[in-house]
């Protein structure tokens, strides 16, 4: 398992593209990992759903969603259901059975669209946040919403609120007007949130200034727990990244060298070991950084014709991928071939 494996700088460096994929005609919006690593889903703008192996490095199958449009795909229950959002006629999450390409359930509340979908471990609950400024807890089996949370506060102005369960599935976090965050216990979270902490206010005074400055063009874009609970990466539609402390909000990092011309809502993710970050940027490189360190490690030209703005770590192969129009499989490459326990 990818999890169980210490990632060295080392380890980061030997990555290089495996496998390269032009099945997409339009900006792939959303993947998702099998929790047993087999098999990718992707999302388009295109309205196609692209299923990979990636045990044999090849696409398995092609659907599509020509009616309501599809966004922010994740697999349920294995390999054989997704849910996603729309872009097309409503604004509802739906429930597709891939086989026979067929819809099981509608999951209707939501005004605006969706931007964030997340789903617990336990893959019976998952928590939508939408730019009509609420929330919305699901139990999968229901097409109802069991919770409704309000993102907006009395004071600022609407934006777009990012939410995530943290690995454990027991508490999820709310990312609500670009600065604040709000943790809730999944099983009281009709009592509020049990901390809520405006990361961001605490830099250093040295460069807290250009901070505020930079901060004040920028709308968070996406919230991720790392793998060990300890840690969330916040990734912005502008050119800095923010690593905090889980539960108490305290700055560790900023990474300002991000190139992103066109605000596009970019994504980061971890390593396994929750060691390293990595994240897309406008033109076209992955850059990873030391989680304990802040520093720079590696900075890779890719084959993307655009912003990365999908890119996600296998969680029990020694592999990732990112996406812009094209997919690309990136694996540790040894002597010119990936490594025998690693080939597809």
């Amino acid at each position: 398992m990818a999890s169980e494996i210490k990632f060295t700088q080392d380890t980061m460096k030997q990555f290089n593209v495996a496998k390269s994929f032009t099945v997409n005609k339009d900006r792939i919006n959303a993947m998702n990992f099998s929790l047993d690593g087999e098999t990718l889903v992707s999302s388009s703008d295109d309205d196609s759903i692209v299923i990979y192996d990636c045990k044999e490095g090849e696409t398995k199958r092609t659907l599509f969603s020509k009616k309501y449009g599809v966004d922010l795909i994740h697999f349920i229950h294995g390999t054989e259901q997704v849910l996603h959002g729309s872009t097309k006629v409503d604004d509802a999450v739906r429930l597709l059975q891939l086989e026979g390409n067929k819809y099981i359930r509608y999951y209707s509340g939501h005004t605006k669209r969706v931007v964030s979908l997340s789903i617990a471990p336990t893959e019976e609950t998952f928590l939508t946040s939408s730019v009509d400024n609420t929330l919305r807890l699901w139990d999968v089996r229901i097409p109802t919403a069991q919770g409704l949370l309000n993102a907006q506060t009395t004071s600022g102005p609407a934006s777009r609120p990012v939410a995530n369960f943290d690995p454990e599935g027991v508490v999820f976090a709310v990312g609500v007007q670009s600065s604040l965050i709000k943790l809730f216990d999944i099983r009281h979270f009709d009592k509020g949130p049990f901390a809520t902490f405006r990361p961001l206010d605490n830099n250093d005074s040295n460069d807290k200034q250009a901070t505020n400055t930079n901060q004040s063009n920028e709308q968070w874009t996406h919230l991720k727990f790392s793998p060990d609970g300890k840690m969330i990466c916040i990734a912005t539609n502008g050119t800095s990244l923010h690593l905090i402390e889980a539960f108490q909000g305290l700055p560790i990092h900023r990474f300002n060298d991000i190139v992103n011309d066109r605000k596009e809502p970019l994504q980061c993710c971890f390593s396994p070991d929750s060691s390293y970050i990595l994240c897309g940027s406008g033109d076209n490189r992955i850059l990873i950084y030391k989680a304990e360190s802040g520093e720079k490690v590696i900075e890779k030209q890719t084959e993307h014709n655009g912003a990365i703005q999908c890119i996600q770590f296998n969680p029990a192969f020694l592999m990732f991928a990112t996406a812009h129009n094209n997919m690309l499989f990136w694996l540790p490459i040894i002597d010119s071939q990936p490594a025998d326990e690693l080939s597809s």
